[in-house]
């Protein structure tokens, strides 16, 4: 397995980035997405990192003058289940840097929603604005 991550630092300064929001818009690329939501399925159950992930991509979107049409609930769904998933099926023993860099390693490629999902319907607004399963393949 490759170590995206050589630290616990280092995923903190990306989790801190986030939540601060220091980190810029252009730098919040899929892997810190993925090394955040990583970080609180560590930390948190998968109902309160979902809370936790929906609420900082709000706040983060808004800081940076994004808008929030650019928030995505399926898309924020879908990848916190997947990796809890993942998560839930690796060894409890391993540490919060081992769990990160396995979920980076597993889900590196974004177009991995669209095994699940039709574009059509990924892109429809009613997946912006509200969970909705996939049509492709189930989770």
């Amino acid at each position: 397995m490759t170590s995206y991550y050589k630290s616990l630092q280092e995923i903190e300064a990306v989790v801190s980035g986030f939540e601060s929001c220091r980190t810029p818009k252009d730098d919040f690329s899929h892997r810190s997405h993925l090394t955040v939501a990583a970080y609180y399925l560590h930390h948190y159950d998968e109902t309160d990192a979902t809370q936790r992930m929906r609420a900082g991509l709000l706040r983060f979107l808004d800081h940076h003058g994004v808008g929030r049409a650019k928030f995505h609930e399926t898309l924020t769904v879908f990848w916190i289940r997947r990796v809890a998933t993942l998560v839930g099926g690796l060894d409890q023993d391993l540490v919060l840097l081992e769990v990160t860099n396995a979920v980076i390693e597993s889900f590196c490629d974004s177009r991995l929603v669209f095994d699940y999902y039709s574009e059509e319907l990924l892109w429809a607004e009613e997946t912006r604005n509200s969970w909705v399963a996939p049509d492709l393949k189930d989770l």
